[in-house]
């Protein structure tokens, strides 16, 4: 959340440009309901509000922030920019991934970027999405549909994105552990396996880097729309697979994909979709994988709080899950 000493000066500030980039819209004169911070999310700042167009109706609507100066993204480099993410859910979009329209985006004042996407309703606190009554008909069929979903994300044309990060991961977030200064040797010998063990890359595609449990919107009818483009890049499309398996993401449920179902029921919809034939001992390499790079980023996330850059109970408490990773 926004410490209460900057919450007003934003919300202010993020009034007037959303009422200057809405006006075409929905008005020369849109009238904007109360911003409503949102929870949930470490890199970036979400805000839900309505929008009274001029003539008489009313739109949900949420905006998305790009962090204050100081509080860099996890991963540096294009996939950083707002902006960039704006046009890669675009592009989603034309490939037949469900994601939030997209309203309009802009600055809010220089260096400081926003997004708005229409509201789309239902759950994306995971715990509820695998316990919730009203989600336990939809709950059996989330992992084919994430399948489906995934193979249709790894048909973005990489064209429709200049300048999408092509970085080896294990070089990246393995150079990431070394400059650290700190030991943790869990985290090393990990490091070590992956580096001896690791399988033939696959064809490089879009990768969304960080699909999950968390980052769906789930209603009745399964999932509705996919969250957080800002760490997509070029890659593996077992990244994406693995990242959605990974331990981390199951929020203690016992189900390996997303706590809510079963290999078989996503590797088959996947290649049904047309996604890539998936080697099981590479998607069980990029869980390990997955396990790694998220204990290296709670690190990164726990240090921006204890270096004072950013004061957060949500950065702290990653920090606490450093050890969960490396157990």
């Amino acid at each position: 959340m926004t410490p209460p000493n900057q919450t007003a000066a934003l919300t202010n500030a993020l009034t007037r440009a959303l009422t200057r980039a809405l006006a075409g819209r929905y008005g020369e004169s849109p009238a904007i309901g109360e911003l409503r911070e949102e929870t949930g999310g470490a890199s970036r700042m979400t805000w839900s509000f309505d929008v009274r167009a001029a003539a008489g109706e009313t739109h949900g609507l949420i905006a998305r922030v790009a962090p204050p100066a100081g509080g860099a993204t996890v991963r540096p480099g294009p996939g950083a920019s707002l902006a960039h993410e704006v046009a890669l859910m675009r592009a989603a979009a034309a490939a037949g991934v469900p994601v939030p329209a997209v309203i309009a985006a802009g600055e809010i004042e220089p260096g400081t970027e926003f997004v708005v996407m229409e509201r789309v309703a239902g759950e994306t606190i995971p715990r509820r999405v695998l316990r919730s009554p009203e989600l336990s008909g939809a709950r059996p069929r989330l992992a084919a549909q994430c399948g489906r979903i995934l193979a249709a994300i790894h048909r973005i044309p990489s064209g429709a994105i200049p300048g999408l990060d092509a970085a080896d991961p294990v070089a990246t977030w393995g150079g990431v552990l070394e400059t650290l200064g700190e030991p943790h040797p869990a985290l090393e010998f990990a490091l070590r396996r992956l580096r001896r063990a690791r399988p033939p890359a696959g064809r490089a595609v879009v990768v969304h880097g960080d699909f999950r449990n968390g980052n769906l919107i789930v209603g009745p009818d399964g999932v509705r729309a996919v969250l957080d483009w800002e760490l997509a890049h070029l890659g593996d499309p077992l990244e994406d697979l693995g990242w959605l398996c990974a331990k981390a993401w199951r929020f203690g449920a016992p189900l390996p994909v997303g706590g809510f179902g079963g290999y078989d029921d996503l590797i088959a919809a996947y290649e049904r979709a047309g996604g890539a034939a998936v080697d099981r001992a590479a998607l069980r390499w990029w869980e390990l994988f997955s396990a790694f790079k998220w204990a290296v980023i709670c690190v990164l996330q726990a240090q921006r709080h204890l270096s004072g850059g950013e004061r957060s109970v949500e950065l702290a408490a990653l920090g606490r899950r450093v050890a969960e990773n490396e157990w």
